[in-house]
């Protein structure tokens, strides 16, 4: 099995780990997850305080709809999917690997970072 391939016309879609960025591969597709300030607003919007969605993913409370709006607002590349494919393949993927990079926004939004 080959690993999965950049989005076409991506300059760098390896996640900068200093930057708290995620990688989500969908398909044969990498997509870079970048918890920008503008993403985490916006997300902080949609779901509410993000330290409670903190808390509720420690506590195994975090429901799959707040993880895809998480990413969705994260992803750095709308124009490649809609949000309803990006729930889909999250849906795919399961639980178990899309918790992967869940964790590292998660720790990028308690901790900060570059």
């Amino acid at each position: 099995m080959s690993p999965p391939r950049q989005a076409q016309g991506e300059r760098d879609s390896s996640p900068n780990p200093h930057r708290g960025e995620a990688s989500l591969a969908i398909g044969e597709t990498e997509h870079l997850l970048r918890p920008s300030f503008s993403a985490l607003v916006a997300a902080e919007e949609e779901l509410g305080p993000l330290f409670a969605l903190v808390e509720r993913a420690g506590a195994g409370q975090l429901r799959l709809g707040e993880m895809a709006a998480l990413f969705w607002h994260c992803l750095a590349h709308k124009d490649r999917l809609t949000r309803e494919e990006l729930g889909e393949a999250i849906a795919a993927l399961g639980l178990a690997e899309a918790t992967k990079p869940l964790r590292v926004l998660l720790g990028q939004i308690l901790q900060g970072g570059g």
